[in-house]
């Protein structure tokens, strides 16, 4: 057998970059870029063997460990899981600060490969700077913290074992069924040692993404319900996007004319303006989709985790509601008590349109009515004035409305994810990137940095709010050194003004949401607004920026910004309050069961009602 001799990093380092997908017979390069940031448990190992070259992989550098690697997750979610961005980091609290983002991931079925370093395998020189150590074993480290977050976990306490572990990760991020976070922990000893690894293991391999077909008894048992459904709806999620199902959703709604619902996942898979497209459905949606969620009698729902978001908790939908669930994954095909389709998204499509030949909605009617309805509801947010400030659907609205076919939108937490699913008009395929599975606070600022690198020719969007600002946002140096323009739409409205309003809405005075002084007088957060100035932190940092108070600066901002060649943050000053309310939906959150406040005593006892009003299975 035909061997080279190379440290474990080395080896690992070659490895990766001889693996590729295969998806409807189109190779892709699975890895391309490595982000890193280099500490003691990682620089002369992964480091040295990524310096002194030998492949072509390109170096990364991260600010931080959580924001590289939410940047990572993006990357990999607008790729559609075709391509990764490893994440390399160093021991102790470098490690620890990509579990977040491993949970991110795995919450949204993204590919995420994690390098962290770890203590020493031969444990001589424990404890290590960085170590913490447990005193009922020596075995345990930080890194075991990955297991509870990964869809795959290994140590490599011995430089041979990188074949079997690289190779089962590489099965984890390559299958679109059971993919998400994979950790492959890395003792800093380990990383140097060296052994003769076969030649054959570091040779180009294929990974082969074959798309599961249904079975025909599976197909046939769908489309029996459907075929005595009247009032069917159809609910498109991710795994639409990841399929490459767009085309495979249109015809089947086209020809049968189903309408069809998006979660913040599947949004952007069609048009907005598609005559059967209700728009978002769930807490966050609008009232086109949700009016007729509640009527439906059948429920497909095709590549979607159904969250409580989308089902609204389980309440939008009525006991005798059947659904349908067309997934890849078993796990989710289940939920809901659902009948199974247990396949490719496309091919699933595909087959039930064909087997539906025929079939034909009935209410066509009632659908065209609850889209014009809610198209002049949104037009109503996007243009309404208020004479006191820039309200956040204005801000909104204008920026949607200047992006140009093909730009993309990021966001993920906060009151801006419900904004922009149901005000949202995406006006290109997949240009509305929304992390939703996990809505990570300081995905949007740093995911916008992957979103660039996946699609460098394209204009990316990113709005957050400033409380995410002041969480993570060190991924914005990144895209000034690597030169890439970027437009960070800065919402500041004081505080955490998503969970100030929940708060509010469930019967409790404001408390710990707005970034206020504290109050000599009263001892409490509630004295004068800190006068935050975002623009400033970010031209410290070499951003061109803008603040911006009316519609008008906004306009001009986002005009010039088009002519800068670095990344551009726009620091908007909105009306606190300012978001859209919810829409024949409810979410269901522990209000306290016991409360001197009359306002909490009424919030309880409408969640009580509504309870009453869920399905349970």
């Amino acid at each position: 057998m035909e061997t080279v001799r190379l440290t474990m990093a080395q080896a690992l380092v070659r490895f990766l970059d001889q693996q590729y997908v295969e998806l409807d017979g189109q190779e892709h390069k699975f890895v391309n870029h490595i982000f890193g940031v280099f500490g003691h448990g990682c620089v002369v190992g992964v480091g040295q063997a990524l310096q002194q070259g030998g492949h072509s992989i390109r170096f990364l550098q991260g600010k931080n460990e959580q924001n590289m690697a939410l940047a990572a997750t993006a990357f990999a979610k607008q790729k559609n899981r075709l391509e990764i961005i490893p994440c390399v980091s160093s021991i102790g609290p470098g490690a620890m600060n990509m579990v977040t983002a491993a949970g991110c991931a795995t919450a949204n079925r993204i590919p995420l490969l994690l390098l962290p370093g770890d203590t020493f395998a031969c444990r001589q020189p424990d404890p290590v700077l960085q170590q913490a150590e447990f005193f009922q074993s020596f075995g345990q480290t930080v890194t075991d913290a990955f297991r509870g977050v990964c869809h795959y976990f290994d140590r490599l306490e011995r430089p041979e074992q990188l074949m079997t572990a690289a190779l089962h990760a590489l099965r984890v991020l390559t299958d679109p069924a059971d993919t998400g976070a994979v950790c492959l922990a890395m003792p800093q000893d380990v990383e140097g040692e060296a052994y003769d690894y076969p030649v054959s293991f570091l040779r180009k391999r294929v990974w082969h993404m074959d798309r599961r077909a249904p079975t025909a008894a599976q197909v046939e048992r769908a489309a029996e319900i459907l075929r005595n459904a009247k009032r069917p709806l159809v609910i498109a999620g991710g795994g639409v996007r990841y399929s490459y199902a767009h085309d495979a959703l249109k015809a089947f709604c086209e020809a049968t004319g189903i309408p069809f619902s998006e979660t913040q996942a599947g949004k952007s898979v069609l048009p907005w303006d598609h005559p059967l497209n209700l728009g978002g459905i769930g807490v966050t949606g609008g009232k086109a989709a949700n009016v007729i969620a509640k009527d439906a009698d059948v429920v497909l729902a095709v590549g979607t985790r159904l969250s409580d978001f989308t089902t609204a908790s389980k309440w939008l939908f009525r006991e005798h509601t059947k659904f349908i669930t067309l997934n890849i994954c078993p796990f989710d095909t289940v939920k809901m008590d659902a009948e199974p389709l247990l396949c490719d998204a496309r091919e699933g499509l595909d087959a039930l349109r064909k087997a539906l030949a025929g079939y034909r909605y009935a209410e066509a009617e009632a659908v065209r009515k609850a889209r014009d309805e809610w198209n002049a509801l949104v037009d109503g947010w996007y243009t309404a004035q208020d004479p006191r400030g820039l309200t956040q659907t204005r801000a909104l609205g204008v920026i949607n409305e200047f992006m140009k076919p093909g730009d993309i939108a990021v966001g993920s937490a906060g009151s801006l994810p419900g904004d922009m699913q149901r005000l949202f008009r995406p006006t290109g395929r997949d240009a509305y990137h929304m992390e939703y599975g996990f809505s990570n606070m300081g995905y949007e600022p740093n995911g916008a940095l992957g979103v660039k690198l996946a699609c460098p020719d394209r204009e990316v969007y990113t709005f957050f709010g400033d409380g995410t600002y002041l969480m993570a946002h060190s991924e914005l140096v990144t895209c000034l050194q690597e030169g890439l323009r970027v437009h960070f739409c800065l919402f500041d409205n004081s505080g955490w003004g998503c969970i100030e309003n929940l708060q509010n809405n469930q019967g409790s005075d404001t408390f710990g949401t707005v970034f206020n002084f504290r109050n000599p007088a009263t001892g409490e957060l509630d004295g004068a607004p800190i006068p935050l100035d975002f623009a400033k932190s970010a031209a410290g940092y070499g951003l061109k920026t803008y603040t911006i108070r009316t519609e008008e600066e906004l306009r001009a901002a986002l005009a010039e910004a088009l002519t800068q060649d670095l990344p551009v943050l726009y620091d908007i000053k909105v009306l606190p309050g300012s978001m859209t309310p919810g829409y024949e939906s409810w979410w269901r959150v522990g209000v306290a069961e016991v409360s001197e406040q009359p306002r909490v005593q009424q919030a309880y006892a409408d969640m009580a009602e509504h309870i009453a009003q869920t399905r349970k299975f």
